[in-house]
């Protein structure tokens, strides 16, 4: 178990921070900047579970808004596990949790599970509807760009890998989600209507 005594070392204070393995790098290493991407997106995975509690109300099923809100939790463990998977240069013999098939079949099924009883899509969706469909939409691009993060990394190996497929199907999971909990409070998904922006195109 991880133990803080200290929050601060000013260590960092020269534009450095240190690894896992007590090795140091510079702040705007690729590194540093995907395993900062996953913790943006674990604080924004944050806000989604609280709007989700204090919105339950809005849910007819009466179940679905809370079982959401456990899952984004086990979500956040994975993440900070992940997390620190990419704070350790592969050369370590240090033993961490990693992200395994198992985890990305998880997301998976929880995926398969709220997908089967939607509509299918007759367009694009554009991020908005009720504030918890709003902050997933949100949570989805972050996880989208953490992804990007993890792929630019050079030589990702298959540990790498396992990441990147499970962020890809967490993204995934995070549109699903934002379509599974408007239709949960009755609220409709806002489509694409290609050339009705702000300049109208006859159709």
């Amino acid at each position: 178990m991880v133990r803080l005594n200290k929050i601060y070392t000013r260590k960092g204070d020269d534009g450095s921070t240190g690894l896992v393995d007590g090795s140091r790098v510079r702040k705007d290493d690729p590194r540093v900047v995907a395993y900062g991407s996953v913790d943006e997106l674990s604080a924004n995975l944050g806000v989604v579970h609280v709007l989700l509690i204090q919105n339950a109300n809005l849910d007819k099923t009466g179940t679905e808004y809370q079982s959401i809100a456990g899952f984004l939790v086990d979500v956040q463990q994975d993440l900070f596990d992940l997390g620190s998977q990419l704070a350790t240069p592969e050369d370590s013999d240090i033993e961490l949790p990693s992200i395994t098939d198992d985890h990305v079949a998880a997301l998976e099924t929880e995926l398969d599970r709220c997908n089967e009883n939607l509509e299918p899509l007759a367009s694009f969706i554009l991020p908005g509807g009720n504030l918890v469909g709003a902050q997933l939409h949100v949570s989805r691009t972050v996880c989208r760009r953490a992804e990007r993060c993890c792929v630019s990394l050079p030589g990702v190996d298959e540990p790498g890998r396992r990441i990147v497929r499970y962020l890809n199907r967490l993204s995934d999971l995070l549109f699903v989600w934002s379509r599974w909990v408007h239709a949960c409070s009755g609220t409709e998904d806002l489509l694409w209507k290609p050339g009705q922006g702000t300049v109208k195109r006859d159709s």
